[in-house]
């Protein structure tokens, strides 16, 4: 049915049922998982207002970008405690909904997995959510959890 499932992945309650579902699916056909983790760029400003090492103020994408790889690490092992074998983890930075959709594409995923709502930004209130804009624009079906 499905060879390769891509489940987006941002460590929150919903992103971890979606990761445990894709997991189950993965599982049942035999299909490779793909965790994706996202971040994006944030200017020194919008980065205070994120966790980050005081010491290194000017390397926030560095900080988010290390904080998301271990947010998929994380992932795959969620995956893996569920029975799943056929694991890979990825990191990529930019607009949440349009790298989602770009990386599934890229890599010949056919089907997007993922929560019906994340983490979330401010952004999300003002522009619609992320997963409604990935079932907008994925050319592959998407399952929200």
């Amino acid at each position: 049915m499905f060879k390769s499932i891509l489940a987006a992945f941002d460590g929150s309650e919903g992103s971890e049922a979606a990761l445990s579902k894709a997991a189950e699916l993965a599982i049942l056909c035999g299909a490779e998982l793909t965790i994706l983790t996202m971040y994006r760029h944030h200017s020194v400003l919008e980065g205070s207002m994120y966790v980050t090492n005081a010491d290194q103020p000017d390397d926030v994408d560095a900080i988010m970008s290390n904080h998301a790889k271990t947010t998929a690490e994380g992932g795959a092992a969620l995956a893996r405690r569920a029975g799943c074998e056929k694991i890979r983890a990825f990191v990529k930075g930019g607009p949440t909904a349009r790298t989602i959709v770009g990386f599934a594409k890229e890599h010949d995923n056919d089907l997007i997995v993922m929560g019906s709502r994340g983490l979330g930004s401010i952004e999300g209130y003002l522009l619609g959510s992320v997963s409604h804009k990935v079932t907008s624009l994925a050319q592959c079906p998407v399952l929200l959890v």
